[in-house]
């Protein structure tokens, strides 16, 4: 089992990844963990699904999944910077790197190891 042990790892630091670029893609390759992917199949599938330019929409959901980590341990300040640059993104003032930047200070700030090994915060 120590070879599914590193396949799931792998999933779980490019989940976020995944979904930035494609919903899609993140249906379809849970699809196939849930099957016992191969590392090979799961590396393949992650790599077409990078290729895969984000949408607004997709960034947006992604942003929010992270977040999710932080709305019930966060302070009000905190939450209203979330909303503040989720509007300023969606409104198209800011780029989607402010995103991540909000995402990695709160991981490091509350020790969200899960996201800190996500390769979507790999700036």
């Amino acid at each position: 089992m120590k070879g599914r042990h590193v396949i799931e790892k792998k999933w779980a630091s490019e989940k976020y990844n995944v979904m930035w670029h494609s919903q899609k893609y993140y249906n379809r390759i849970r699809e196939e963990m849930n099957k016992g992917a191969s590392m090979d199949l799961l590396e393949s599938m992650i790599f077409e699904a990078k290729k895969e330019e984000p949408t607004k929409g997709s960034i947006v959901n992604t942003f929010d999944h992270m977040w999710g980590y932080f709305k019930r341990i966060c302070t009000l300040t905190e939450k209203y910077e979330y909303k503040k640059i989720r509007t300023l993104f969606l409104d198209d003032k800011i780029k989607d790197i402010e995103l991540k930047r909000f995402i990695i200070k709160l991981s490091n700030q509350y020790d969200v190891k899960y996201l800190q090994e996500s390769t979507i915060l790999n700036i």
